[in-house]
Formats: C-alpha cells, sequence, structure tokens
C-alpha cells in the first residue's frame, strides 16, 4: 500500500519572528488546499525565548536577562508556557482537522502526532514514552501551572525518559488546521533559562530549579555519544516517517512564498502590540 506524501521542509536557523510567521503561513496555506500535509524542522538565530500565547511577560519573564543574554524574543501563536530555544531541534506539524487519522480531541492529537516523536528518541537509543496524568493531582497541576517554564513539568502525551520530560510541545486549531509545534532539547544550560524568569524570592527560584532537574532532562545528559544537530535531525525524520506512517518530500520554499512569510513576520511577530501585549 503507497504511503501518504507530507511535505518536508528544514528551513534552517531563522529568525524568531520568521519562525513563527512561516508556521502560521504554512497553516493558512494548507487550509487553502495550496499545500499537502507538512513536517518543518528548524533553528533560532539568535537563540530565543518564545511565550505561550497567554503567558503575561510583564509579571513572568525577566526581560532585562533576556536582552542581557542576547536572546530574540517572541509570542507564539499556541498556548503553554515559555521555551528557551537553544540548544534543540524545534519541529511543526501542520496537518488538517479533517485527516483520517487525526484524532477529534487535542489530547489525542497530541499522542499521534508524538507517535513520531517517539520514534525518533528510539532511533537514538533512548527509550521514551508518553506522559499520562494518573492522579487527581498531577491533573490539577497541567490546569494551574506554578512555573512559566514550560519543561517544569510534563503535559498529556508528552515525551518522557526515565522519568523526566524530553521534549515540550503546544498546539493550536485555526482555520480547520492543526498546527503543532514544539521542541527536542539536545543541551540545556539550567542557569541561563531560570535567569530568564520572576520569582517571589531567590529561595524559590532555587527550590524550582532543583525541581526541574528531576522532572527534565536533555537528550545529551542521557547518551555517552553527543548526538549533534544533523544526527538529530535524520532520526527525527525518520521517527516522523514510521510514527505517522507517510514518506516525506523535502521542499524549498518559492521567492514569492518567502516573500509572504516575511510579510506576516513584520506586520505581527515583529511587533511590540503582539509580543507584549498581555
Amino acid at each position: 500500500m503507497m504511503k501518504e506524501v507530507w511535505r518536508f521542509i528544514d528551513s534552517g536557523a531563522c529568525s524568531p519572528a520568521y519562525n513563527m510567521a512561516l508556521d502560521e503561513a504554512l497553516l493558512t496555506w494548507h487550509s487553502e488546499g495550496r499545500i499537502p500535509p507538512t513536517i518543518r524542522f528548524y533553528g533560532w538565530d539568535p537563540a530565543t525565548l518564545s511565550v505561550g500565547y497567554f503567558q503575561k511577560v510583564a509579571k513572568e519573564i525577566h526581560l532585562d536577562k533576556v536582552r542581557e543574554y542576547g536572546l530574540g524574543f517572541v509570542r507564539r501563536p499556541t498556548g503553554g508556557r515559555a521555551v528557551l530555544h537553544d540548544q534543540e531541534l524545534t519541529y511543526s506539524v501542520i496537518v488538517s482537522e479533517e485527516h483520517p487519522d487525526m484524532p477529534a480531541t487535542v489530547t489525542e492529537a497530541y499522542r499521534v502526532i508524538s507517535q513520531g516523536i517517539l520514534e525518533g528518541f528510539t532511533d537514538v537509543g533512548l527509550e521514551a514514552y508518553f506522559s499520562i496524568p494518573r492522579t487527581e493531582e498531577e491533573l490539577s497541576s497541567l490546569k494551574n501551572p506554578r512555573s512559566a517554564v514550560c519543561f517544569d513539568a510534563p503535559s498529556w502525551y508528552e515525551l518522557v525518559v526515565e522519568g523526566r520530560k524530553v521534549a515540550g510541545s503546544a498546539q493550536t486549531r485555526q482555520k480547520g488546521v492543526i498546527l503543532q509545534h514544539g521542541s527536542i532539547i539536545l543541551d540545556i544550560d539550567e542557569d541561563k533559562l531560570f535567569d530568564l524568569f520572576k520569582y517571589p524570592s531567590e529561595r524559590v527560584r532555587e527550590r524550582m530549579q532543583r525541581n526541574f532537574r528531576n522532572k527534565a532532562v536533555a537528550i545529551n545528559a542521557l547518551r555517552r555519544e553527543p548526538l549533534t544537530m544533523d544526527e538529530a535531525k535524520l532520526a527525527f525524520r525518520k521517527g516522523f516517517e514510521k510514527g505517522l506512517n507517510i514518506t516525506l518530500e523535502p521542499y524549498t520554499l518559492s521567492k514569492e512564498e518567502d516573500e509572504e512569510v516575511r510579510q506576516i513576520a513584520r506586520n505581527r511577530y515583529e511587533q511590540d502590540e503582539w509580543n507584549f501585549r498581555k
């Protein structure tokens, strides 16, 4: 039986505004029938702190530290908490809500899409599994997160190795299309990450950072041999093909498509009104 062909875009390291604009453009183009379902890999130049659509920047983010570290800053069109995009492979998946393999509920769609990430972890020799809240307390912590840091706790069907979160994802549904994007962390600088947030006291920060080490981990902290970015791209590309039972066909944006993306970036993701509006 022929496998469905999806588009594959490796856009390399792009500006924060361009990254979010391209994800938005892909969602729109797919809703208009201009492109097939698409998986995209990308990086960030410069390293960037992205905040969730609903996050309150002034209350939660230490913007002086963001500037001090020379980081980019952008608000995502998806929910969730803040993510430091630095030494990671970032992915996005764009597929219609009506796709026959996509469940109607957000959590079940996470499970299906994240199967591709699970297979990628298997390919790099790590035994990952899905996190599923088991108690009322765990369910409550998902609905009312205590921390502004994305990797502080796993959500429904996010990937866990040895009890610690190894990939974080966020999803939105617009125009009949699912956009899920997320971070596959190769290495992490905990001190830099925790410098970027506001805390009631230094003691609270220390406790949260200590707890974080028990809840999240980067791939290269779990491997004898460090995984390179090229190796990660190959493994997770194969993982998506296997996990979603698809064939990925490489694609490069046309000049017209690239300009359309840049226009979205200028009009929305480069604007302070968008990034700092909450």
